[in-house]
């Protein structure tokens, strides 16, 4: 057995799937001038695990063009598992664009047709990507992937499906955008998605606009109901709650220390994000650690630009991740 088919068989701590994609950041002081780097929820979650020690894989499709090449280079240098990755031929990899103004930022897509939104699980070129998810212990999908095209939503079940086969754990992001699909063209779909997942990480903003209820104990009963074991509820600044059979425990926002380098780069928006918004999912729980840097900065080996200054949240939201609790966190006992 060759050392490529050896590593290929080993068992990961983590496999995320879903689309990662390029983004370019309008600059505040210069409009014209826009700044590279990569964004993608499942992508920042595959990475940061990678970067806190564990063994993380990403399954994916990218086009055969500079950016899925620079994708490719970026896991490979941050030690992400990419036998899932596959790069079709003809195709295109997705990309984005940041634009502020004084209504705020505002996002330009242009990932119709992308090579990650073509996955489906009876492409014969795809399959081999698919069965990646045999060697996780813990599976982590989310709605946007869901949400791209409808092959991918079958995607996702597929490997859910897979997952639980193989009794690994299947981790879930909310992650509803309206944009990408509506309220009531998602709400099936993702309160099949709840009964299947071991751990479930929704919003109230998001849980809002898919079931009508608006506080933090609704979000958490309406999750329940729906089957969901685990409920990991991003609070914004006040954290976040992971809510049990055994009680619901509180964590408090994790800030990060940035250590850039170059300095002055742009971190993804995906990350400015997770810092403002205080989330904890196991997509972005895991981005207060780091976000990838700019396509030329993992090229030249600098990627890891950002540094946790807590390492005690780390391992706690880690171990949220794969469904055990943190024991020394303050937890009250509640029934659902």
């Amino acid at each position: 057995m060759s050392d490529a088919t050896a590593a290929s068989a080993q068992p990961l701590d983590l496999v995320c799937l879903g689309e990662a994609m390029v983004e370019f950041n309008q600059s505040r002081d210069e409009p014209t001038r826009y700044t590279a780097g990569f964004g993608g929820d499942t992508s920042n979650c595959a990475i940061a695990a990678a970067r806190i020690g564990a063994r993380s894989g990403y399954i994916t499709q990218l086009g055969d063009d500079v950016f899925g090449q620079q994708l490719l280079g970026l896991w490979r240098a941050e030690g992400v598992d990419t036998t899932g990755v596959r790069v079709v031929a003809g195709a295109d990899t997705g990309v984005y664009f940041v634009s502020h103004g004084a209504q705020g930022h505002a996002f330009t897509y242009r990932r119709a047709g992308s090579a990650a939104s073509r996955m489906a699980p009876d492409d014969a070129g795809f399959a081999p990507c698919l069965q990646q998810v045999t060697r996780a212990r813990t599976l982590h999908v989310s709605g946007i992937s869901q949400a791209i095209s409808a092959g991918a939503c079958t995607t996702v079940f597929a490997a859910i499906e897979l997952a639980r086969a193989q009794r690994a754990r299947v981790s879930y992001d909310l992650n509803f955008r309206p944009r990408l699909w509506s309220a009531d063209a998602a709400r099936a779909v993702v309160e099949r998605t709840v009964r299947l997942a071991d751990l479930f990480l929704p919003s109230v903003d998001e849980v809002a606009l898919l079931a009508g209820v608006h506080t933090p104990d609704e979000v958490l009963r309406w999750a329940h109901g729906l089957g969901a074991p685990i409920v990991v509820l991003k609070l914004g600044a006040e954290g976040c709650w992971v809510s049990q059979r055994s009680g619901v425990t509180r964590l408090p926002l994790t800030r990060c220390r940035c250590t850039s380098d170059p300095p002055g780069w742009c971190v993804s928006t995906s990350l400015s994000f997770a810092t403002r918004s205080g989330v904890h999912s196991s997509v972005r729980m895991l981005t207060l650690i780091g976000s990838p840097a700019s396509p030329g900065a993992a090229s030249s080996g600098t990627a890891r630009s950002f540094a946790i200054s807590d390492t005690r949240s780390s391992r706690l939201f880690t171990r949220a991740l794969t469904s055990t609790i943190a024991s020394s966190a303050t937890s009250t006992p509640t029934t659902w």
